[in-house]
């Protein structure tokens, strides 16, 4: 299931960024434009076909799809006769309406997948609080290793920690809830700390060594003792407070659809924006570094991660990782430099600026944007994100994120 997990995501990546560039297609034609190609894939072509002026056709490398209209910029050699119907020669707001829907439409995708998601198996419960420890008899299930390959009982067990033991303190730090414990260690690796534990009603004062782990570049501190969950009461498990998934009917899904998007939206302009300070990390993952679970990846490692998934049966991560990516793909493009969408739109705002200014001095418009000018920002944008898909990538191979199912 593993491999058929992996084929299956990739082809929703394709199917994802195909559908982004139908939006561009579909709307360009709309407004008159002049469509050239149409292509799934990239690279040399495997095949093609014409149907009206439009080619339309399969290229040998499945990582996407293009749409080629006619004009996008002054650079563009264009046939006097198609001058009318280049992309330039049309209104701001239609060639704006036309760069923001290949965005759009994986928005609408991605949308439509955490409906369906919604209304089948239940969203993430975003809002979850954690379970307070007075509610869970026996806080600690078991000490554990976590290091790879290691041995033993870990930090925790080292220290005497016991199943069924509450923990009370982690270096004089309270534990209120089990969210609390990650917390109070995740500074302390490599440090002695005191955890102070409630055992059958008898308060007992152990002395751990926290182990310490890089990740991303980082040292956290680690105890290894996880949370039993067969020891949670039933009806704190039924208190949709504490819940991970809250399921939806037909019409409540549509509100917890919306809901799921807007924090699915801000989680990703948080990642965009914190996107290149991560590369570094990825790098160090290449050479033996711990790969971070927020860690950027490229096709290759998301589709890795949909193999994984599929392969424990989780199709209802599968889908809303498909609807995450799509929201990624639509929020990358929207970044204001050339090539993406965004520089494209915020070059076109550029146009309707100087104009406005022009007609302030009695001046006649400039026209369209001379982008031979931006070439060299256009190759530096260019040639970083080559730099980055190919780290990207090779970690992908070299260290693959692999999921704690």
């Amino acid at each position: 299931m593993l491999i058929f997990g992996i084929v299956l995501f990739a082809f929703g990546i394709i199917v994802s960024i195909v559908w982004h560039e139908y939006g561009h297609f579909s709307t360009a034609r709309h407004f008159g434009m002049l469509v050239r190609r149409f292509y799934v894939g990239m690279g040399p072509k495997v095949f093609a076909f014409r149907r009206g002026e439009t080619e339309y056709g399969l290229a040998a490398l499945p990582v996407g799809g293009f749409c080629d209209i006619a004009g996008m910029t002054t650079s563009d050699e264009l046939d006097p006769a198609d001058e009318p119907r280049a992309m330039h020669s049309k209104p701001a707001w239609q060639r704006i309406i036309v760069l923001l829907a290949g965005p759009v439409m994986n928005f609408i995708l991605g949308f439509a997948i955490f409906f369906g998601v919604a209304v089948t198996a239940g969203l993430p419960n975003i809002d979850q609080e954690p379970i307070p420890v007075d509610q869970i008899p026996a806080v600690v299930g078991e000490t554990q290793c976590i290091e790879q390959g290691c041995t033993g009982a870990g930090p925790a067990g080292d220290a005497g920690v016991l199943p069924g033991d509450r923990l009370v303190e982690i270096d004089s730090v309270p534990i209120t809830s089990w969210a609390d414990v990650s917390t109070a260690v995740e500074s302390l690796g490599g440090q002695q700390v005191e955890i102070v534990v409630d055992r059958g009603g008898v308060t007992e004062h152990l002395t751990a060594d926290v182990a310490s782990r890089e990740v991303d570049g980082t040292q956290q501190g680690v105890l290894g003792i996880r949370l039993d969950g067969d020891a949670v009461p039933q009806h704190v498990l039924d208190d949709p407070r504490y819940r991970g998934i809250t399921e939806y009917g037909p019409v409540s899904a549509i509100g917890g659809t919306v809901h799921y998007t807007g924090y699915i939206m801000v989680e990703t302009a948080k990642g965009i924006a914190s996107f290149p300070s991560k590369i570094p990390g990825v790098a160090q993952s290449i050479f033996g570094g711990e790969r971070a679970e927020d860690s950027p990846v490229s096709i290759v490692g998301a589709s890795h991660i949909g193999g994984q998934v599929v392969d424990h049966g989780m199709w209802a991560s599968f889908f809303l990782l498909l609807g995450a990516l799509n929201f990624f793909i639509g929020g990358f493009n929207l970044i204001p430099l050339v090539p993406f969408d965004g520089g494209h739109i915020a070059v076109i705002c550029y146009e309707k600026i100087r104009d406005a200014l022009r007609k302030r001095r009695g001046l006649a418009p400039g026209g369209p944007a001379d982008y031979e000018k931006l070439m060299p920002l256009t190759l530096g944008v260019f040639a970083i994100l080559i730099g980055i898909s190919a780290i990207v990538i090779v970690a992908d191979f070299v260290n693959p994120m692999v999921l704690n199912l």
